[in-house]
């Protein structure tokens, strides 16, 4: 019984023959060769392998550095820059406008200020209905409704302008509105109290307060002063947190300027041209007045003609000034300088004589005098009558080298020391391009090209006894905290000896009292002066234009002003004697009366 027994245990527990021993066997045999089953069995440190262990170590240990290492740099190495992000996030910045500095004549008048308005903003994220707004505020601006609601509907901006630099009751209106969103920032607008008066030479600025011309952007640095800033602390939606932090740099205020114009005087010297203008029928002219002692610029007047029904008028903002800017052919004018070179060389004197036809034939061309004259004349007498072919023998007599030096000792082919924007530096050839030609033409005005003030500067050179002192719109500036800084005198140079421009000053005093410039002369003053008349090219086909100018000084005794006058294109009267002389007259005479210089005949 008892093998039955075990016979009948081993058919019923052997592990070896029942279905579960065989199901476990052969999923031991499967777990041996199924790399698959493998991959699913946990891993413990009796089945992973110690190099593995270790990667995972240094891998992780890697991480953790270079984690700590950015962290450090962040931290500590670029503190500084994060923090200004952080910063830039929370605060914005708005920039506080300095104040620009005043111009101010001579005298202490206003010719340019700067007066506070306010700017009209908004921020479109906080705006829900961008046409509601642009309905109530589009007639008070005075703007376009479509393009106003397009600018309050750009939701990707924070800050829009609406209005910029509006009158007080402008912007008095849009605050009743009382519009979230909208906002108000102080600026300054730019105002000419005299209007266009002397505006070529004032220049004016822009939007932003910037210089385009003239003296504004020519004295930029010293006008625009430095911005200030205010940083405010605001939300992620861009609203001012209430009682933030704020953050304030304050502008500082430009320097004054105080000009050497005399407003009087330029209101005058304007009103004189533009009758002038009007008179000859010109296409405009100029006229500059200056203190022959200092060089400083008393009036610098530009007229425009008159157009269909726009009558002559001074320039207007944006104009040139063309008393710098603009060049012509002088005319007889120069031909003082030619005599000076003779006279200085110890070639002639007032009195030298010479032979004079009534024409020369140069290289085809032909010069010849307009007036007839006696066959023989001196110097002065060239000088007073205008006689070009006269003028021509005394240039051959000098010769071309020393004219030339004498043309460019004088100024001539170089800006002025003014320097004032779009200033021209005239046109002279190079000495090596001078032929028979040129020295025919050049000696009597032709041929060469000025600036109205370089022809001026010649004849301040003469009535200062023959130094050259530097012209100057400029007198002295005055800072924030009302100090005034006076510009100082440039050095003076001399020209011509003080023999040669006392000589001269009689030769033109001769011009005015019994030559081509009698129209110029003023009671009870002496005067020195010239008259010019220059074709204006093409030369030989009509109908012909000129450009008419007379330049001189008063009282010759003792010279304290002078001035020029240039009139383009007059269809009236059209020589210097006839219509340039007498605006001149009138210029001096009201100068010296406002200058309070005593009569001397």
């Amino acid at each position: 019984m008892a093998p039955d027994r075990e016979l009948a245990t081993a058919g019923t527990r052997s592990p070896r023959h029942s279905p579960s021993a065989r199901s476990s066997s052969s999923r031991h045999r499967t777990d041996r060769s199924d790399p698959s089953t493998n991959s699913r069995r946990p891993l413990t440190k009796k089945n992973v392998p110690r190099g593995r262990i270790i990667s995972i170590f240094v891998v992780i240990a890697f991480v953790y550095a270079v984690l700590g290492a950015r962290l450090f740099d962040i931290q500590v190495s670029q503190k500084d820059q994060y923090q200004e992000v952080g910063l830039a996030q929370r605060f914005q910045s708005v920039v506080i406008p300095s104040e620009r500095g005043s111009i101010f004549d001579r005298n202490g008048n206003a010719l340019a200020v700067s007066v506070e308005r306010m700017s009209i903003w908004a921020d479109p994220r906080v705006i829900k209905n961008p046409d509601t707004y642009a309905r109530k505020l589009a007639p008070i601006l005075g703007v376009e409704f479509n393009g106003l609601a397009n600018s309050l509907g750009t939701k990707n901006r924070a800050f829009v302008y609406l209005a910029r630099q509006v009158e007080p009751e402008i912007s008095n209106q849009v605050k009743k509105l009382n519009l979230a969103g909208v906002g108000f920032t102080p600026e300054t607008k730019r105002y000419y109290p005299a209007g266009d008066l002397a505006i070529p030479v004032l220049g004016f600025v822009g939007t932003d307060n910037n210089g385009l011309s003239g003296l504004e952007v020519d004295q930029e640095s010293q006008l625009a002063g430095k911005p200030g800033k205010m940083s405010v602390e605001k939300d992620p939606q861009g609203r001012v947190l209430p009682d933030s932090q704020q953050r304030v740099f304050e502008p500082k205020s430009g320097r004054d300027l105080l000009l050497t114009i005399d407003q009087s005087m330029q209101y005058e010297v304007e009103r004189v041209l533009v009758d002038e203008v009007t008179i000859a029928k010109a296409k405009g002219g100029v006229a500059v007045l200056a203190d022959v002692r200092t060089g400083d610029i008393l009036a610098m007047a530009n007229v425009d003609g008159a157009i269909t029904d726009v009558p002559a008028h001074p320039a207007k903002a944006g104009s040139a000034n063309r008393a710098l800017s603009d060049v012509f052919e002088p005319g007889s004018t120069n031909k003082v300088v030619t005599i000076a070179a003779a006279i200085e060389a110890g070639l002639v004197n007032s009195n030298t004589a010479f032979e004079v036809p009534s024409a020369l034939m140069i290289d085809g061309t032909k010069f010849e005098d307009v007036h007839s004259h006696p066959s023989q004349l001196s110097v002065a007498d060239i000088l007073r009558i205008s006689s070009n072919v006269g003028a021509i023998l005394i240039a051959r007599t000098l010769g071309a080298d020393r004219f030339d030096a004498a043309l460019r000792l004088f100024g001539f082919g170089q800006k002025t020391e003014l320097n004032f924007p779009g200033e021209a530096s005239g046109i002279l050839l190079p000495r090596d391009q001078y032929n028979a030609t040129s020295m025919a033409s050049m000696p009597v005005g032709s041929g060469l090209a000025v600036t109205a003030m370089q022809m001026l500067q010649v004849y301040l050179t003469i009535a200062n006894g023959g130094i050259s002192v530097p012209p100057r719109l400029i007198s002295a500036t005055i800072d924030a905290n009302g100090e005034r800084h006076k510009k100082p005198l440039a050095s003076s140079r001399r020209v011509i000896s003080e023999s040669t421009a006392a000589t001269l000053t009689t030769m033109l005093e001769g011009v005015v009292s019994d030559g081509t410039g009698t129209k110029a002369s003023v009671a009870g003053y002496q005067v020195a002066g010239k008259t010019g008349t220059a074709r204006k090219p093409p030369y030989e086909k009509p109908p012909y234009r000129y450009v008419a100018s007379f330049v001189g000084f008063a009282p010759t005794e003792a010279p304290r002003l002078a001035a020029i006058v240039v009139l383009d294109e007059p269809q009236i009267n059209a020589t210097g004697g006839l219509i340039a002389a007498p605006t001149f007259s009138r210029i001096i005479q009201y100068a010296l009366a406002v200058d309070r210089v005593p009569a001397t005949s």
